[in-house]
Parts: C-alpha cells; structure tokens; sequence
C-alpha cells in the first residue's frame, strides 16, 4: 500500500511548507497554508517532500533542441459561437484543460451544455454531471431546445471512475461539473478541500494531455470573486475564464484571465434569455443605451478589451458629504485610483472636491482595469460637480499621470475609428493618439495636461 505523505501549501501562492504557520512567507498572507494529503509512490513524479505533482504536461519525451521542435500549427475546433471562440483565442486545442469559474447562476453550465451539444454532433463528447442529477440536466437542455442525440452524459464524482468510462467511450471533449465535488479515492480529506480539489485536477489535466482530450473544469468562485481553491490549480490548466454578471442583469460577461493559446482580458457578451445564453457580436451598442436628454455626470469612454475597442459610459455622482468623512465609491474600476485621480485634479485642475462625496460607475457591470478611463472619469466628475452636461457626440479616452499631464494609451487610432463608427463625432484625447490623417466626420480634440483638458471641456 502507498504510503500516504502531507505537506502544508498555500492556496493564495502555491508555496509549500513543511509544517502549519500562520503566515505564508512567499505572499505575505494570512491564514492561507492548508494542509495537504498526498500519496508517493507508483510512476508518478515525486516533488519536494514526496508528494506527488504530477506531470501536467503529459508523458516525459525526449530531450530536443528549441529548433527541432515542430512548429506545426495545432487545428481550432469551433464552439459554434464567435463570442466564446474570441475568448479561448479562437476555438480550442486538442490537449487543453480550460476551467470556467463564476458565480451560482451566472450560466456555467448553462454556457457549456449550449457548446458541448452543438460539438457533440461533429465530435465524441461526454459531459460529467457531479451536482445535478442527470435528469436536472435533461430538463434544462430541453427547456432550451438544444439537440441532445449525440452528448453521452455520466453522474459521477469519483474521478477513478470518470478516467474509466473516458477511456473506454474515447470522448474528443471532456466536461466536469464541477472540479469542487470531485474526490481521488486516496486522499483522505473530504471533497472541496485543498488536497482534493489539486490532486483531482491534476489527475484530469494529466489525462487530457496525454490523450488530447479537451477538458472542460467547472470551478467555484470566493465572496471576492476569485477562483475557489489553491492557486495551483490555476497553474495547471491552459485557459482559466470567468463568466461574470449580476444576478439583476440580463447580460454576462464572459473574460480571459489566462489563455497560453490566445490573447488574456479578452471579453466575450452574451444576453441571458428563456433559450439560454445568446451571444452579442456588438457590446457596444448595449452599453451605449443612453437617455435622449444629455445628462451631467455622464459620458462615453472607449475601452480596450483583448483585441477590440468597446464603447462604455461612466456615471459619476457629486453631492455634499453628508458625515465627517467623504466617501469615494467605485463600481467596475480601481477605488484607489479614484481616491488618486480626485487628488490630481485638485493640484493640477484646481478643483477641490475633499468635501464631496463622489460615486462613480460603469454601466453596464462592465469591469475597466486600464488606466485609459482616467480623463474620462475625472470629466464625469467635473461634469458632475459644475452640474453641466456634456454633448452627447463626445467620446473621451486618456491616461492622467500624478504631474497632471495626459499620457497616450495603446491602439488609440483604433479607439478613434470605434467611436466614429458609432456616430460620435468628437473626441478629446491625448495628442499622441490624435490620428495624422483626418478622420471623417470626427473633429479630434488633442491635449497634453489635465488643465488643457479642462479648459476644453468648458468650450464644448
């Protein structure tokens, strides 16, 4: 019999340790090292201490030069939706191991079961049901009038026996709902836990590369929003996606975190109807419903997600600061770079807002996480405090740095030709992305400080 090993591993970093501590000396975090059961022992790859870490790579080859590698080009196999192949890079690789995470109800399996019933008609695939009985996943392919001929469905959450019947039906596309209640026979603890979750996945991913399988893994997400359980889980597969959505919205969001085959922080839309989820080829035309009457406090951004420009509004909110300390609210960017943004205006545009409170927003659930939106969300801001709309034609996109000058942003041309296609016919951005060639029907407002910003704004 094998002889069981235990280590203590830190599920923020991965970092491994040989007894319990209360801080994680790799990441500086607290309360995060678990203990870790493993088994040494068979053909299996020993690691620090004995544990297994398996070969998430596939079987061992042969030693070879970087230039005798073939660099053949590896086929994409469609999932019959432009959104999700934008995602995975483009459709998916034989070999890949991909986990989806989000929220309860946000639509994973919902997602899956609508791509893996249209590839079941070209392709063998077998979906792995560990949460919902088959009948449960009957009922919902059939509410959304989805073919259900070709996919072979299983009810199991031991993953020995799913690796079994994998090897006997041969299936191109694997799907596991979900790798949280997936258990390995010999590791004791029960399953969801740090040793289960990790050797669980490892056992999968293992199989996949060494059969060309495509697997699919379903994860749990924390309060936080990040996926549940150790960061090593994350390291092993290819494409880690998140569907993301509030449960009040009719749409998701669907981004890369990490894809070694495609571009990361791409983002796929789709809308939530009564036939499951239904991809949008235009977001910015959803996220451009504005009112008819211009609005202060409210303009368009354009935003680059992956590889293509998304036009965004940004609200914000000024009001007198009704405690002793003002608050500084962010929903879908950076709240410190709010707080940083408003301390630049102040030094640098001559607007003292440190007794207001200011609530800023992005419609549309939409999350920016470049700093492209920094002059857009300060002109909100000022619209906003001087109680003044802004024309409803004008797009503004730049970064605002701490000596109050506007820096460039990366495809800032591209951002320029999204905008005009959109019928928006000025734009306020930084003099480095204003376009050499006049861009028809646009009139490119270039500046190169936040007071210049201003001052243009006041013209409008």
């Amino acid at each position: 019999m094998a002889k069981a090993k235990t280590a203590f591993v830190c599920t923020e970093c991965g970092a491994d340790y040989s007894k319990w501590q209360g801080q994680c000396t790799a990441c500086q975090a607290w309360n995060t090292i678990s203990e870790v059961r493993g088994v040494s022992g068979g053909n299996s790859t020993k690691g620090v201490r004995g544990i297994r870490f398996e070969g998430y790579a596939g079987s061992l080859s042969e030693v070879k030069s970087l230039d005798e590698v073939s660099l053949a080009e590896q086929t994409r196999i469609s999932t019959g939706m432009q959104e999700f192949d934008r995602v995975l890079g483009g459709g998916l690789i034989e070999g890949s191991a991909v986990l989806m995470g989000g929220h309860p109800g946000a639509g994973k399996s919902t997602l899956l079961l609508q791509a893996v019933c249209q590839l079941a008609a070209r392709h063998p695939a077998l979906y792995v049901t560990g949460e919902e009985s088959l009948q449960q996943v009957a009922m919902r392919a059939k509410r959304l009038g989805l073919p259900t001929k070709d996919l072979k469905m299983l009810s199991e959450t031991s993953v020995e026996r799913v690796m079994q019947v994998a090897e006997a039906e041969k299936p191109r596309i694997l799907v596991v709902d979900s790798i949280q209640v997936m258990h390995v026979a010999e590791i004791e603890s029960a399953p969801g836990s740090v040793s289960q979750v990790r050797e669980s996945a490892a056992y999968l991913t293992r199989f996949a590369k060494q059969t060309g399988t495509i697997l699919f893994l379903v994860g749990h997400v924390t309060k936080d929003g990040s996926l549940a359980g150790p960061k090593v889980l994350e390291h092993m597969i290819d494409c880690s996606i998140l569907l993301e959505g509030s449960s009040d919205s009719r749409y998701r969001t669907l981004r890369g975190i990490k894809n070694r085959f495609g571009a990361v922080n791409e983002l796929g839309v789709f809308a939530m109807l009564e036939q499951g989820l239904k991809e949008v080829k235009n977001p910015s035309a959803i996220f451009l419903n504005r009112g008819e009457e211009a609005a202060p406090g409210s303009v368009v951004m354009v935003v680059w997600e992956g590889t293509r420009p998304m036009l965004v509004e940004i609200q914000a909110l000024v009001d007198m600061a009704q405690g002793s300390y003002p608050r500084r609210v962010a929903v879908g960017l950076d709240q410190n770079r709010l707080a940083m943004l408003l301390a630049v205006l102040h030094r640098h545009g001559g607007m003292h807002v440190a007794d207001q409170d200011v609530f800023v927003n992005v419609v549309g659930g939409v999350k920016v996480n470049e700093t492209s939106a920094d002059l857009a969300l300060l002109a909100a801001v000022v619209s906003s405090f001087r109680n003044r709309a802004l024309p409803q034609d004008l797009v503004i996109f730049g970064e605002v740095g701490l000596s109050g000058e506007i820096r460039p942003v990366p495809s800032g041309q591209e951002r320029i030709y999204e905008a005009s296609k959109h019928g928006f016919t000025r734009a306020l951005v930084p003099k480095a992305n204003a376009p050499r060639k006049p861009v028809e029907g646009m009139k490119v407002i270039p500046v190169t400080k936040l007071s210049d910003a201003l001052s243009a704004l006041e013209e409008l």
